[in-house]
Parts: structure tokens; sequence; C-alpha cells
């Protein structure tokens, strides 16, 4: 896909759209072949690239630590059973540091949580052009498809389906250990007993509502920032990609400043994949932690 067979507001728009698929105003179900048709698509129409790519990394995450964890011996490690074992190190130190209670699930969990962000993240450091040409390439040869109505999204972290899927994971499982932990009381307490409180029955009772506005707000707050925070840096980060992408379709002079400023950016990139990945896993442990103590 290159910039001179559409206009740069065009090729933006191209690399930002989802495949698309759903159920079209006519009861027909099949793939959208344009914004506009994705958008009339609704609510339960299927981002099938974030699925495609989210799975598909999420698999490989999984077959990487199982063959590391089949192949470790009890000598000094070395490969990728190195790599493996520094993970899971790390991922030990950041769990002891902020859960203070004990839970199996928190230390896999916060593990699943940072390498499948990470891997998502990642696809970010594939030049824009590369698998959306491919399968622009794929769709025309082997289906007839015009390749002006082919969409691939490779970084699922820029979908904001995803980011809310993960954050409404975590969210629910604070939900679970609040009621498990703490009982419908305790945790009703919670949203309405704090953060003001009074000895005299009649303010305290003026004061609930207001409690369970404010704590509510907090509570929900949650798993919005936890979407938000991903999807956004995310997309942001891709977004000044497709544009120096536009860039090589200026010349030779534009093209290698293009190419310079795309290194730099992509050497950078680097650090925010990775800070985005620590910041959601850290965050889900702190929350789950508060999830299992009284306030």
């Amino acid at each position: 896909m290159a910039g001179d067979t559409l206009s740069s507001t065009d090729y933006i728009k191209h690399h930002l759209q989802n495949w698309t698929w759903g159920q079209h105003p006519d009861g027909t179900w099949g793939f959208a072949h344009s914004a506009e048709q994705a958008k009339e698509m609704g609510f339960w129409a299927i981002h099938v690239d974030t699925m495609l790519w989210s799975i598909l990394l999420g698999v490989i995450f999984l077959w990487m630590f199982r063959k590391a964890a089949k192949t470790a011996t009890a000598g000094i490690p070395v490969g990728f059973q190195n790599f493996a074992e520094w993970i899971v190190e790390f991922i030990d130190t950041s769990v002891r540091g902020s859960f203070t209670a004990k839970n199996n699930l928190v230390a896999p969990l916060a593990m699943t949580v940072f390498v499948w962000i990470f891997l998502m993240n990642l696809m970010d450091l594939v030049p824009v052009d590369w698998l959306p040409s491919l399968a622009q390439w794929v769709g025309a040869t082997f289906f007839g498809a015009d390749p002006r109505h082919v969409y691939f999204k490779v970084v699922s972290t820029t979908d904001p389906n995803a980011t809310f899927g993960m954050a409404f994971a975590v969210f629910f499982l604070v939900l679970y250990y609040s009621i498990k932990i703490k009982g419908i009381g305790g945790f009703t307490g919670e949203l309405t007993l704090q953060p003001f409180s009074s000895r005299n029955m009649v303010i305290q009772a003026i004061f609930i509502p207001i409690n369970f506005l404010l704590e509510f707000v907090s509570l929900i707050a949650k798993p919005i920032s936890l979407a938000l925070r991903l999807f956004g840096n995310m997309y942001a980060g891709e977004m000044i990609f497709i544009l120096i992408a536009i860039m090589f379709s200026g010349g030779i002079v534009i093209g290698a400043f293009g190419g310079l400023l795309q290194l730099g950016w992509a050497i950078f990139h680097i650090l925010i994949i990775t800070l985005q990945a620590f910041i959601f896993m850290t965050l889900t442990i702190v929350y789950l932690d508060m999830a299992h103590h009284e306030h």
C-alpha cells in the first residue's frame, strides 16, 4: 500500500480501520468494505484482525513458556530458559512488592498480562505497510477483493475493544474477590461508609449517598483508566508511525529523513511498549491487593 494510490487522509483512515465482520443493515452477514459499513454493523460486529492477532500472540506466549518449562534443567539456564526464568523472577518480585495477601492466581495472572500485552504492543514495531500490504495481496489474489477494501490492523492494543476487554476481566476479578473476602456487607460498607462518616445516625444517612457516589466513581475509574491508558499510548504511537510512513512518498530527501525519524521513534517506542505492559500489570496487582483488604 503506497501513498501514491491514496491521499494522506485516506491512507491514515485505511490504516486505522479494523477488519470488521458483522451483520449488514439488509440482514446479511459479511465483512465491511468501508468505515461506514463497519459503523452500521453496530455493537455486535467483530474486529477480526484484533481477535486474530491477540489469540495468535497468546498462543505463542503459552507455547514458548510451556516449551521453556518442559526443557528446563537444574543447571545454569541458557537460551530461552534463561529469559523465561528472568521474566518469572521479575514478575515474582513485582507481586511480592505490591501484593500483601495470599492468592495463587495473582502471579500467573500478572505474568500473563505482562507478556501478552508486551507481545501485542511489540507488533507496533513492524513497519506499518508490511502486513497490511500482504493482506491486500492475499485478498486481491485469492479472493478477488478490492485492495482498498482490505483492512488489517496488527496492533491489537490500538483497538479499545481489546484494552477494555482485558480491563473488564481484571475489574470482574476485583469485584469477585472484594465480595469473597469482605462479604457483601463489607464491600457495601466500603462503598457507602467512607470517606465521610459520623456517629450521628441522621448525618451518616445523609453521607451514604455522597460516599456511594464518590466510591462508585473511584471504582468505575479503575477499568476505564486501565483500558484508556494502554489504548491511548499505543494508538498515538501507531499514529506517529503512520505519519512518518507518509513521508516516504515525498521524495528521496524527505523519505530519508522519514527513515531516520522512524528509526529514532522505534527505538524510543521500545520503552513505551514495555512500560505500558508493566503499568497494566502493576495496577492489576495493586487493584487485586486492594480487593483483599478492608479499608
